[in-house]
């Protein structure tokens, strides 16, 4: 074979180990593609292709290919002067032999090499200089050793690329993984129930169910008005669950018409209506093995609770325009304001689906029936509202935490944080006291809600022809709708009143 032979073959050869070199294979596959390409294109043999560990700076033989196919890695390692692959670490350049039986330095741990024939070795030099690998292998004959090494080095050059953009990657996902974990963390801490502010006994009664229902895969209604923290519950649920480290998933039901209901929910294949250009995956598929949190589910029509009902039965469905069935094991969390034995009595709301859904309720007290917890919320809120207005100091005075627990709240914990960020704003020195509170208007809401209840005519709670209906509700008008109050004129919990308003149908009304 003449020179010029041989430059075409190796430019074949380059041309075939770039193309490898450039696929979406893995390392090691790609490593033992190029010594194959170079024992089967251009008579290189034995090759045999070491990388640096990281952690120990040794060198491990990663891929080797010998008498035409590939053979397992062996566990070898060579340091810097150790046999000839450690002379090639010390000399940092490239060593020709040419004859293997006359090189005292050979080891030969491998087993690979043929003693007549000559053997190359190219270190493997990643950007700045940093040497990472050494590609070495036997020429089936002594001719063009010069031409031969320099083939190899060019070889060598496009494997430290390949190498340098895959660490490159690699590095880049660890500190994505990293930034992952560190994010989950902060949510579990977040998220732990001493962080849910209150001390109120509604609220403690919501603690201990929260720590029951986190140690099962169960499925949760969480019960309310709007603006009582039902989403911090889910919250708590999930990231103190044997879920926590999967996905958590939210779905306001109500933002959306049924048709986007379903896509959102369920995915759409490509094609399947006009905008659907590609394949998506709908959020029970995305929340696999984690949570999906469907809020304001209440709000959903007659025809989308059959299709819902199947996939919380039987946890499978099919994507929007698909045939193909996916099953998925996903923990639901629901949440509602209405009353829902009310809205299946009207024939609003599947029976079957309220019982799917009602396995296992919690009952978020509205705040006017655990003001006690108003100072703790008051001053937790204004720490979030003191992080959004650039860390400006906030503090709440005595004297305007006393006209916050006056106010009756139909808003909730939401009207209160409303109420805290107005009040921030009116306030320059960042101090919240019993003026600045005046000057929101709050004291005039009290007054109009005082008002009311001093028309309200005294009853006799103790009335035999009053019937356990009226008796509540009664009770209610005189306490302005305040539960706690209305059980204290019934000599009850609130707990009690509270089952007794959900079992008689009684519709709550904000003052």
């Amino acid at each position: 074979m003449d020179r010029t032979q041989l430059l075409e073959l190796e430019l074949d050869t380059l041309y075939l180990i770039s193309q490898v070199l450039n696929s979406d294979y893995d390392l090691n596959a790609k490593l033992q593609g190029v010594l194959e390409i170079l024992h089967k294109r251009s008579g290189m043999r034995s090759g045999m292709i070491t990388l640096r560990e990281i952690e120990n700076d040794d060198m491990v033989v990663s891929a080797v290919h010998t008498n035409g196919a590939n053979k397992p890695v062996e566990p070898v390692r060579y340091q810097a002067g150790e046999g000839l692959i450690g002379a090639i670490l010390d000399v940092g350049s490239t060593i020709i032999v040419e004859k293997v039986a006359d090189e005292p330095r050979f080891l030969g741990r491998l087993g690979l090499y043929d003693p007549e024939l000559p053997f190359i070795g190219s270190p493997v030099y990643m950007e700045k200089g940093e040497l990472v690998g050494i590609l070495a292998a036997q020429p089936d004959n002594a001719q063009f050793l010069g031409e031969r090494a320099r083939f190899l080095e060019m070889i060598a050059n496009l494997i430290a690329q390949s190498v340098n953009m895959l660490r490159s990657l690699e590095r880049k996902q660890q500190d994505l993984l990293s930034e992952r974990d560190q994010l989950k963390q902060a949510l579990i801490k977040n998220y732990r129930f001493e962080n849910i502010i209150g001390h109120s006994p509604p609220m403690l009664k919501v603690f201990e169910l929260i720590r029951q229902v986190a140690k099962w895969n169960t499925t949760v209604l969480i019960r309310g008005e709007s603006g009582t923290g039902k989403e911090v519950v889910a919250n708590a649920i999930h990231f103190n669950s044997a879920c926590a480290t999967g996905p958590f998933l939210k779905l306001n039901c109500a933002a959306l018409p049924d048709s986007l209901l379903e896509s959102e929910l369920f995915g759409h294949e490509k094609g399947a209506f006009s905008g659907a250009l590609n394949l998506r995956k709908g959020r029970f598929e995305l929340a696999d093995n984690g949570t999906l949190f469907l809020d304001e589910i209440g709000e959903i029509s007659a025809s989308f609770q059959s299709k819902l009902l199947r996939v919380l039965q039987e946890g499978e469905f099919e994507r929007v325009g698909g045939t193909k069935t996916i099953k998925v094991n996903v923990r639901i969390i629901a949440a509602t304001n209405r009353n829902l034995e009310k809205e299946v009595t009207q024939g609003n709301f599947r029976e079957d689906l309220y019982y799917r859904l009602n396995v296992m309720p919690i009952y978020m007290p509205p705040l006017r029936d655990r003001t006690e917890d108003i100072p703790d919320l008051a001053e937790f809120l204004l720490g979030r509202i003191s992080k959004q207005q650039g860390g400006r100091p906030l503090e709440i005075k005595d004297s305007a935490i006393r006209i916050l627990m006056k106010h009756h709240w139909p808003g909730n914990v939401r009207e209160l944080e409303n109420r805290l960020e107005r009040a921030a704003i009116m306030s320059n020195a960042g101090m919240i006291d019993r003026d600045v509170i005046v000057n929101t208007g709050l004291e005039d809401e009290i007054g109009a809600t005082e008002h009311k209840l001093q028309k309200v005519v005294a009853v006799d709670f103790n009335d035999e022809n009053m019937d356990d209906r009226e008796r509540v509700i009664a009770a209610l008008e005189q306490s302005g709708w305040v539960q706690a109050k209305a059980a204290r004129l019934l000599n009850m919990t609130p707990r009690q009143i509270a089952y007794r308003i959900q079992t008689l149908d009684i519709t709550m009304k904000q003052i």
